[in-house]
Formats: C-alpha cells, structure tokens, sequence
C-alpha cells in the first residue's frame, strides 16, 4: 500500500489578467508530487512561477485549472480545514505582528492551529534556543534586525506544528553570516523533525544544503524533476578555470566557441581567467592545441567543483537555447 503523498499537484494552471491587456500565464500546467517527510527545493528565474505555486497551494489565490491536495485531501473542497496541515513563511517577516513580542508572536500563530501553548512551551523555548533569540523573546519585533525577523517568522512557522511547511525565500535579504547560520538551523530541524518542507530560494546554497530534491520552472512549466545529488552527478563535467598572462590572444575565444559550449573568457588586473567545460576525456588535448595554436600563455590551471548553482544556470541556458530554437522552428 502507497504513503499517501504530502502534497500533489495536478495540471495546474494559473494566468494572471488585466483589463485591456494579454493575460500573463504564471503557471502553465505543472504536475508535481512530494513524499511525506521530504524536503524538496522550488528553483526557476524571477516570473517563473515559485511563489504563485505556493500561494495556489496555500488557498491564498486560485489556480485557473488543477487539483491541488495536502495529504489526500482536496485544497479547495476542505479549505479553510486544510489549513492545519500546512504553515509557511511567505515574503520574509511581513506576516507577523510587529508590535508584538518574540513571544507574542509565537503564541498567537500557534493559537491558531489549536497548539496549546501549555502543553507546547518547552518545543516553543527550544525553537528560540535554536534560533538564538532568548535575549529577544519579550522584544516588540519592530525593534529587532531585519535578521532576527526572519528568525521569529520561521519559528512562528514552525511552532505550528504542521506537517507539511513551505518557506518562500527564507534568507532573502539577510547578510552572508545570518543566511549560513538559518541554513544550518534548517537542515538539522529537517533531520531531527521528519516534516515536509517546499523551499523556495535564489539563494542555491540553501537549496543544496537542505533539499533532497529539486524542482526547477522556467515561464511557468517545470523543466527538471530530480535528486539534488542525481543533478549533481548529471552536470559533473571536466570544468577548468585557466589563468592567462598577457590579453585575450586574437582568435582564441572564436576556436574555443566553434567547439565547446560553456566558455567564458574574462579579463582581470593579472590578465585573463578562462572558465570552461570539456565533455569528453579527450578534449583536454584539444583545448591544449588550441591555446597553444593562438599563443596563450598559461599562469595556472585549476578544477572547477560543480554546484547547484553552475548546474541550474545550465539546465536555464539549455531550456532558452530550446525555446528559441522552437520559436525559429514555428516561423519558417
């Protein structure tokens, strides 16, 4: 017998209208499904869809078409009741109550899931503790860093307890220190907690760090389903960072491009950085004759780890290259 899935989105559709102007398709019939107690990443440019998923998912707007369910059961047919499984953290802090305390805050979003705050206080205590907000807890939220903020509106998220949690740009405008320190929170409470988490992030580091999946959208439609380590393994080609002395020689960036795909030629203070990827084995000897052909000199060579960030600008530029292809297709 099959585990009922957390969420489960069906043909969704969703077009935004204004009056005396063309419809902007947000969503164009994406189908998707996530297991109980996974933690799956949303990807995909500005426009490509993220948040309008998660607020159709949440009962905030509604789909054109589609059926969305938590846990079996129909988002719409047993909204505002669906609501008890899910919690989120939409658009940073602005959802919380800013004259209201740390403390507050937590209680009363709780409240509204019929969390008790007697019987929860210690798991309350402990989601400060972890987030290093004792020194905060009876602070009015208005007077907190924009930091702190963003920690309170995770703990609310959390305090209630659902079983399935959705954070919409959960480090989004936080400073280097803050976003590394929330990333590591994230992905030990994915452990220890077992709940599903949908996060949706520029930031590709929190993605790598807490998903075990990714969905990636472009204009609305999902592009690539898969295991973040699957990806990581997929797009794992011999990628170099080469230095040069000197300019970029003449006819070097026209040889490199007439047999690679993924070149990059930018000069500095020392002279040029040469960031490419090689398919094949072979190809090394190939890009060697070349530099040499063209008399490049070499300053150093260096491998180029692959991260999430390199493998989601890649499956972008491949989805583009195919549109456009497409589109010349349709015009002839």
């Amino acid at each position: 017998m099959h585990e009922t899935p957390a969420l489960q989105v069906k043909a969704m559709s969703k077009t935004y209208r204004e009056r005396r102007r063309p419809g902007v398709r947000a969503v164009d019939n994406v189908s998707f499904s996530v297991k109980q107690n996974e933690v799956v990443g949303l990807l995909g440019p500005n426009g490509a869809g993220k948040t309008t998923i998660i607020k159709c998912i949440l009962g905030l707007m509604q789909p054109d078409s589609g059926e969305i369910s938590v846990l079996g059961q129909d988002v719409q047919a047993n909204y505002p009741r669906v609501l008890r499984n899910m919690s989120a953290v939409l658009e940073g802090s602005r959802n919380l109550y800013w004259r209201l305390t740390v403390w507050e805050n937590i209680l009363f979003f709780a409240g509204l899931n019929g969390v008790s705050p007697r019987e929860n206080h210690d798991y309350f205590q402990y989601l400060i503790q972890r987030f290093s907000l004792e020194d905060q807890k009876d602070v009015q939220l208005r007077k907190l860093s924009q930091g702190m903020k963003q920690k309170a509106a995770l703990i609310c998220a959390l305090a209630r307890r659902t079983p399935v949690v959705f954070l919409d740009e959960p480090t989004l405008g936080l400073d280097v220190e803050t976003s590394i320190e929330l990333r590591r929170i994230l992905k030990q409470l994915a452990q220890q907690e077992n709940r599903t988490i949908v996060v949706s992030s520029h930031d590709m580091d929190v993605i790598q760090d807490i998903c075990q999946r990714v969905i990636i959208l472009s204009s609305g439609r999902i592009i690539v389903d898969d295991q973040v380590s699957h990806l990581m393994k997929l797009f794992d080609t011999r990628s170099y960072r080469i230095a040069l002395d000197g300019s970029i020689p003449e006819g070097l960036e026209e040889a490199l491009t007439s047999h690679f795909t993924s070149v990059n030629l930018a000069a500095n203070e020392t002279g040029v950085e040469l960031t490419i990827d090689l398919p094949e084995r072979d190809d090394i000897y190939l890009l060697m004759d070349m530099l040499r052909n063209t008399g490049a000199v070499i300053d150093h060579i260096s491998h180029a780890d692959i991260d999430l960030e390199r493998v989601f600008l890649e499956v972008v530029r491949r989805e583009r290259d195919n549109d456009e292809s497409r589109q010349f297709g349709h015009s002839l």
